[in-house]
């Protein structure tokens, strides 16, 4: 490894340059003090084209084995951010190389494959991270901090949205309903929203869903809905739409005290997709007032009922910052995957 010392950025490697690899890991990672993006793997020209004009410098590779293979520079780190279908076999191949891996979401199609996936790492002693960045979002950062100051007294109901308004498919491998590409909403904004309630409010005892394909054409889920029963009593019922033609709050969190409900979805992945970077002297993550949440007893916050409460700012670098100093032996995993031989871990954010 050659980002040992810790005056030294360790060296990015990133597999995929789509959606993810560019709106997200790419500019993240770039704009981290820690971290380098050294090089970028895609068989898409359009694509390598682009990684150079947005990181110059960057080495461009067609192939992910082309990042670990003899002779082609020292990386420190590896980022999975290829289709969900190649998840998997590419973190294997690296851990199998020596390099801590961090995967974007969902980590793997089962969960037989993601306890296995842990315990390759544990074996080598390896950094496996899966990229749940909505830890870091800012409704979320709020809540966690409302619940950690008991303001809603004893919690019985989280209810959970990520809803959007698509009513035609786009298509694409998001949209197959052929297993092995593992696509879906359960298995892209699902992985968000159960993160989140397993992070809040631990193990889950039963679940119950509703998973249905509704728009015409599409082949994959488009309306999910999950009721998870956690051992501690509280019930979380999470959505996940692309069909919603009026969209609901982000949260409505109902304790024994008071309530706590949120509209709107963090600004972060508004502001990457549209070329903003986070940096000195920039208010990344920041919310207007008018979006702030409320939180109140026996009234509707749409007619005014309840007390504002400031949003904390999102901060999607924080799992990057994180990572590198888990890297490095200084902190810990912010996404730890499913132990390899129990339930799904918690932590992080």
């Amino acid at each position: 490894m050659t980002g040992t010392d810790p005056r030294t950025p360790l060296r990015v490697g990133l597999v995929g340059y789509g959606l993810a690899g560019s709106v997200f890991h790419a500019p993240l990672i770039a704009a981290s003090e820690d971290l380098v993006l050294a090089a970028v793997t895609t068989g898409n020209p359009e694509r390598a084209a682009e990684a150079r004009a947005a990181h110059p410098g960057v080495r461009v590779a067609a192939r992910p084995e082309e990042l670990w293979a003899p002779g082609a520079g020292d990386l420190d780190l590896v980022v999975v951010a290829s289709p969900n279908k190649t998840h998997v076999a590419v973190a294997t191949a690296a851990l199998e190389a020596g390099l801590p891996v961090v995967v974007d979401k969902p980590l793997a199609g089962t969960a037989a494959e993601a306890r296995a996936l842990a315990a390759l790492a544990e074996e080598r002693g390896l950094l496996l991270s899966v990229f749940q960045n909505r830890r870091w979002d800012n409704d979320f950062r709020t809540l966690r901090r409302l619940l950690d100051e008991g303001a809603l007294g004893e919690v019985q109901r989280f209810e959970s949205r990520f809803e959007r308004w698509r009513p035609r498919p786009k298509g694409g491998w998001r949209e197959s309903g052929a297993p092995e590409e593992i696509g879906g909403l359960l298995y892209d904004l699902g992985s968000h929203v159960v993160d989140q309630a397993l992070v809040l409010f631990g193990p889950v005892v039963s679940v119950y869903a509703e998973s249905d394909v509704r728009r015409p054409g599409a082949e994959a889920d488009d309306d999910t809905f999950l009721a998870l029963t956690h051992a501690n009593g509280v019930r979380s019922h999470l959505y996940v739409s692309a069909t919603t033609a009026q969209l609901g709050p982000r949260f409505r969190v109902l304790g024994r005290s008071a309530g706590f409900v949120k509209y709107g979805l963090d600004p972060q992945e508004a502001a990457l997709r549209e070329g903003l970077r986070p940096g000195p002297g920039v208010a990344w993550g920041a919310e207007p007032e008018q979006l702030w949440g409320r939180i109140g007893a026996g009234e509707s916050p749409l007619t005014g009922g309840g007390t504002p409460v400031e949003s904390l700012p999102g901060d999607y670098p924080a799992y990057y910052a994180s990572v590198a100093a888990a890297v490095r032996g200084t902190g810990e995993n912010p996404g730890p995957p499913p132990p390899a031989g129990g339930p799904p871990a918690r932590g992080g954010g």
